[in-house]
């Protein structure tokens, strides 16, 4: 198993430990994750109870009084743009006037709605954000529809296609910002690709910062 199917495979655990997904459905997605019954049935065993460990604690735990945030944001707009193996999709916010520009690096779930928020929020506050699609080459995350499926085909791409992929991205922030500067954001798929190659995403990152 690569660090990257590793990661996926823990996000399906995390999520059933939460409550999100069924134990069929979390079957199901590890299964087309490459998992064999044994295996995911202990995975699932384990989060489960270290969530129910945590869950204890929280009980005990004085209650705390929290205020809610109200996000702005800037509506996002579908566009295309060149790739190094065809035409990669994204969401793009734009601010106004832009202080700088922010690669958005979506999680497991591809880019969703809530990855488009993000980018919405960012621009919201003065930096014009992209989000990238990184399943642009098989027709984009909308084209797939199932979440699952969506989390095998991303643990079946080399991560060099990644790599590839948000250096175009971000060379497309560039022509669209001539001028300002420009950086990364990601939840946790850039971490994976640090591990399993951490010279050309850190590059990427120390690169985004003229």
């Amino acid at each position: 198993m690569t660090e990257l199917q590793r990661y996926l495979a823990e996000e399906v655990a995390e999520d059933h430990a939460d409550g999100i997904l069924t134990r069929r459905e979390a079957m199901r997605r590890l299964g087309l994750l490459g998992l064999s019954g044994a295996v995911a049935s202990s995975m699932l065993a384990g989060f489960s109870a270290a969530a129910e460990s945590k869950r204890r604690k929280r009980r005990r735990a004085p209650a705390r009084r929290g205020a809610s945030v109200e996000w702005a944001q800037v509506p996002t707009e579908a566009i295309i743009f060149p790739g190094p193996r065809g035409t990669l999709l994204g969401a793009w916010a734009p601010a106004a006037p832009p202080r700088g520009g922010v690669l958005v690096i979506h999680e497991n779930r591809g880019l969703t709605d809530h990855i488009r928020t993000v980018a919405g929020r960012l621009a919201a506050v003065g930096y014009s954000a992209l989000a990238l699609d990184l399943l642009s080459e098989e027709g984009g995350t909308d084209a797939i529809g199932d979440e699952a499926q969506v989390g095998a085909i991303l643990a079946s791409v080399p991560p060099e296609r990644f790599v590839a992929d948000m250096q175009a991205a971000v060379s497309e922030l560039r022509r669209r910002l001539p001028g300002k500067e420009v950086a990364a954001t990601g939840v946790d798929f850039i971490a994976v690709g640090a591990i399993t190659h951490s010279a050309p995403v850190l590059d990427i990152a120390m690169d985004l910062v003229p």
